[in-house]
């Protein structure tokens, strides 16, 4: 097949070592790129410092791109790859580094609230689990989301908004009046071509008559075509079906393996279950974790947002990274202590 027929993010998709890891980074830029007064130095060395455990093997310039272009369908693409193939490990992990490059500079913005909204359905995050994580992770709770359709978001945010408006109507009347004038000229022009369509009514109808017949053989062949083609789809259908099905088997018996290891181990002890929950999600785990699951993600989570590597960010950078880092420490001691 030609290269031609692949988009832009299909093309970095057939590339990747890992297309959940390249569908993930292009979510994490979608969110970077609607982060306010940030330089696209800034967005680019966020990205690679938040993703340098990714296995996606291609330059970030690219997903980049996709992401300021905001093509709707490759987002739709990579949240498709996504909700397909992370575990509730994984989903949490991303909303966790979603949430993080977000709120860097400790804002959020209101297409950010949005977006991170979005993602936390796409990754079937219930509400209350994403409040809790957005808390835990910013010391403070979810604001509700601002509505942009209301005259006191335009007052806070743009006090010239009304008189702007004023001036945006009388150019609208103004290209209005424009446009009757254009449309009037127009219909002076039509009715001079009228008579000279008639003119060339009678060559047209038999070109057209002629055209008729190779529309119809092409037409032929065409339906030949989409035929073999549909045939070919039908049986990439049932493949994908079938591979479908062995890996909702295969992980429904992993499901299972570990309710069983759970049953059998038996929970030590559970002095507040609301604080286990949090500390896991501010790890990116679900209850359940071992604790060698604590130990990997605490590992990761440590090189990811330690301070040390913000050292060439604004103060106020540094100190939201020691926050986090302490909250991450906090969540690592506690697990470990009572798991």
């Amino acid at each position: 097949m030609s290269i031609a027929r692949f988009s832009p993010f299909e093309l970095l998709l057939l590339k990747s070592r890992s297309q959940v890891d390249t569908a993930t980074l292009l979510l994490l830029a979608w969110v970077l790129v609607h982060r306010q007064q940030v330089t696209e130095g800034q967005r680019r060395r966020r990205l690679a410092q938040v993703t340098a455990q990714f296995r996606h093997g291609h330059e970030l310039g690219p997903v980049m791109g996709i992401a300021h272009s905001q093509d709707l369908q490759a987002i739709q693409l990579a949240a498709e790859v996504v909700r397909k193939e992370c575990s509730n490990e994984r989903s949490l992990s991303i909303l966790h580094q979603a949430i993080t490059v977000a709120t860097d500079d400790g804002d959020l913005s209101l297409n950010n609230h949005y977006i991170l909204g979005f993602l936390a359905d796409l990754l079937n995050v219930t509400p209350a689990t994403f409040n809790t994580l957005f808390h835990e992770l910013m010391g403070k709770p979810l604001p509700p989301a601002e509505d942009p359709s209301r005259d006191a978001y335009w007052q806070v945010h743009d006090p010239d908004y009304h008189a702007r408006k004023a001036r945006d109507a009388h150019a609208a009347e103004q290209k209005a009046k424009e446009a009757q004038e254009k449309a009037e000229q127009g219909q002076r022009a039509k009715t001079e071509q009228q008579q000279q369509k008639r003119q060339n009514k009678q060559h047209q109808q038999n070109e057209a008559r002629r055209e008729k017949a190779q529309k119809e053989q092409a037409k032929q062949e065409k339906n030949k075509q989409k035929e073999r083609r549909k045939q070919q789809e039908h049986s990439q259908q049932q493949e994908r079906q079938r591979w479908q099905q062995e890996q909702t088997q295969q992980e429904e018996t992993r499901r299972q393996q570990r309710q069983q290891h759970r049953q059998q181990q038996g929970e030590r002890h559970s002095p507040s279950p609301d604080r286990t929950t949090r500390a896991l999600a501010v790890l990116g785990l679900t209850p359940g974790a071992n604790r060698a699951d604590i130990r990997r993600a605490y590992r990761r989570m440590a090189q990811l947002h330690h301070p040390d590597r913000f050292y060439s960010a604004s103060e106020h950078q540094v100190a939201m990274a020691s926050t986090r880092f302490q909250r991450i420490k906090s969540a690592y001691d506690y697990l470990m202590q009572n798991t």
